[in-house]
Formats: C-alpha cells, sequence, structure tokens
C-alpha cells in the first residue's frame, strides 16, 4: 500500500479477523480514534483542504462570517467481515451493533442530525446475499423476529436501523446485473448430502466426503494407538502432521480448535470473548482423536460456512474432489447513507473460479466514488 502512495493504515488488533481500511495522510486525517467491534472496524476522516468544509448551524446574519462557526465535513467508515456459515443472529447483531457506533461517534462529534445527515460508506465481506438479515437490516432499515434465515429467525428481537432512511447498495445504482465477487469452485452439490437448499439450514456431509475423509483418517492414524476393539486412533503426533500439512504449521485454524476440544482441551474461561481470554488453546498431550471426531472437526467447519477450507483440506491430503464447474455470488459490497451519493462504480469480473493467476483471493474487488447531495 506504501507503493501505492498510502501512507496510512488502521488495523483492527483484536481476534483473528482484521478488517483494514487505508488512507492518504496528504488528504485525509483521522477526526477521533478508530472505533472496533466484532469483526467491524469504525473509522472518520475529514478532508485537510480548506474545501471540505460546511457551517456546523445554519448562519446569523448578525454576526460576522469570521464568527460564525464552521467545521470540516465527517466521512465515516464501516468496514466489515461478518461471520460466515449458520450464524444470521450473529451476523444482524454485528451490523446493528457497527451502524449504532457510527451515530455514537457522530454525536460525540457534535454532527447535526447525524441520523438525517451522516455521511457514511459500510463496506465489505457480508458473507450472505440479498437474502441475508445483515443485508436486509441496511436495505429495509430494519429486521424482526419473523425474518427467517437458514431456517431460523435472524433475530430473538426487531433491530431496527438509527438512520433515518434505509442505505443504498452503490453497485445498484446503475443500470446492470451486479457482477458476482465471489468466484469459486461448485462446492455445495459435492459436499453436503441432501438437498442444495439445506446447505446451510441442516448441513451435513456428503457420504462422499466422509469416505474421503476415512481414508485419510487411516493414513494418519498410528496403528499402535486403537481402542479395545481395534479401531484406530490418532494421537497428538498423528494430530500435529494433520494440522502442519493443513496449515502449515500447528495453532491455528479452526480445525485446530475444533480438534483440541476434541481432544479434551478445557476452556477455562467460557463465556469470556475471545480478546478477553488470556489461555492459550492447547493441544492435549494425552488425547487422541477417534474417527468420529475426525469427521466432526469437518462436520463444524461445514456448519460455519468454510465450504472452501474443507476443499482445500481434502486436496492437501491426497483426496481432491473433482471440478464440478462454478459457484457465482455477491457477498462484497458498499453502501452509502442518504446524505451521500455514489457517482463511479467499478466492476471487476472473472468467468473461472478464483483465485488464479490473474485474480489472487476468492473475492473479486468493489469500488465506488461518493459526494455529497
Amino acid at each position: 500500500m506504501e507503493g501505492l502512495g498510502y501512507d496510512g493504515v488502521e488495523m483492527f488488533k483484536k481476534g483473528r479477523f482484521r478488517p483494514a481500511t487505508f488512507w492518504k495522510k496528504s488528504r485525509v486525517e483521522l477526526a477521533a480514534p478508530p472505533v472496533h467491534k466484532d469483526r467491524t472496524l469504525l473509522t472518520c476522516f475529514r478532508k485537510k483542504d480548506d474545501g471540505g468544509t460546511e457551517q456546523q448551524q445554519p448562519p446569523d446574519s448578525s454576526k460576522k462570517p469570521s464568527q460564525q462557526k464552521e467545521v470540516k465535513k465527517s466521512w465515516y467508515v464501516l468496514n466489515c467481515h461478518l461471520q460466515a456459515g449458520k450464524n444470521a443472529q450473529r451476523r444482524v447483531r454485528q451490523i446493528n451493533e457497527g451502524v449504532r457506533a457510527v451515530l455514537t461517534l457522530a454525536r460525540k462529534q457534535k454532527e447535526k442530525d447525524p441520523e438525517k445527515s451522516v455521511r457514511l460508506i459500510v463496506c465489505g465481506d457480508f458473507n450472505g446475499g440479498k437474502e441475508c438479515g445483515a443485508v436486509r437490516y441496511l436495505e429495509d432499515g430494519y429486521v424482526d423476529e419473523k425474518f427467517i434465515e437458514d431456517g431460523d429467525p435472524a433475530t430473538s428481537s426487531r433491530k431496527t436501523m438509527p438512520l433515518s432512511a434505509p442505505m443504498t447498495d452503490a453497485a445498484t445504482t446503475i443500470e446492470r446485473d451486479p457482477p458476482a465477487t465471489l468466484v469459486v469452485p461448485e462446492l455445495i452439490s459435492q459436499m453436503v448430502e441432501g438437498e442444495e437448499g439445506t446447505a446451510y439450514a441442516d448441513p451435513k456431509l456428503s457420504k462422499d466426503v466422509i469416505r474421503r475423509l476415512a481414508s485419510i483418517f487411516e493414513r494418519l492414524a498410528t496403528h499402535d494407538v486403537g481402542a479395545s476393539d481395534g479401531s484406530k486412533r490418532m494421537n497428538i503426533q498423528d494430530v500435529e502432521n494433520w494440522l502442519t500439512i493443513i496449515n502449515q504449521q500447528v495453532g491455528r485454524g479452526s480445525e485446530f480448535r475444533e480438534a483440541a476440544k476434541l481432544m479434551g482441551w478445557k476452556d477455562p474461561k467460557p463465556e469470556a470473548s475471545f480478546e478477553e481470554r488470556k489461555t492459550r488453546i492447547v493441544l492435549p498431550p494425552t488425547g487422541v482423536l477417534s474417527l468420529d471426531d475426525f469427521i466432526e472437526v469437518y462436520e463444524e467447519e461445514l456448519r460455519n460456512g468454510k465450504f472452501w477450507g474443507i476443499a482445500h483440506d481434502l486436496a492437501v491430503l491426497g483426496e481432491p474432489l473433482p471440478d464440478a464447474g462454478v459457484f457465482q455470488a455477491r457477498f462484497d459490497r458498499m453502501y452509502c447513507s442518504s446524505a451521500i451519493k455514489p457517482v463511479a462504480i467499478v466492476d471487476t469480473t472473472c468467468s473461472k473460479p478464483c483465485p488464479n493467476h490473474q485474480e489472487p483471493s476468492d473475492h473479486l474487488p468493489v469500488a465506488a466514488v461518493f459526494t455529497d447531495l
């Protein structure tokens, strides 16, 4: 980013997912310290040039222009990476918490009527399409307990957006179908047992994937640590070998965390947040994984919507899934409040599964230019 001329960055330094917002210090400055919430990062900017000022109060004709109080325009960016998988309620909570933080910060910044006038851009990976409760919250202005996502209510109580009007999806403001931002190999039809509609509502690994996992387990499990019934178990060395193959090291990845729990690791503070937890997760030295445990690790991956993570693990473990075509969805979006509007949209398209030799990520970039109304 420095090579591209961006000489300022603020990272989300808590938790495993870190939204990042970049800016040019020569053009804008932070108007307040960044606000970190659950998978959202809120930043507030002001222009440095003299042209970026506005009157905070209506002009008072009895005062000289030099006596009229002025404040530089503030722009708010809520950058998010919402929870994936069967977690509709958490996604709604994350976006509701993030947008409300915007209004709290705007009031601290002495914004006039922030519900109507706040210049807000909400952007990032929503991990869901137009049917997602978090998306409907922004576009409809609310989500209530009647809204069903993946077979369950998306919220336990009505969540109303604190802005005076719903937000606008920038990509839909020009006449064409917005392109997919997620272009990846088709996996659901191969990975999930039953109808495609159950992929999130009631996900179960397909018989073919279970067969592949059993074959992998047979190769990885040590012969001399079997149970009394003659079945194999993976000891700590086997588990470390497996985790090194899929994640390059022991101690990272959701497979590691789930395996540690199944091997007997207990969280000393189960109610603590990830940020508050002080005790590091470890593999119990005498713990073992059965075949059922090994499959359960990947059932949990499936429940969390990590189709591509499972496909990666199968491939590097010698059981790659066949090519079944391409899956496309629009998970990445940019929204603007009613006080601003998009004036330019950049589409990125790709017909081949990503990442590939042209696209370094499984998500394609989205871009827009916004201005005041």
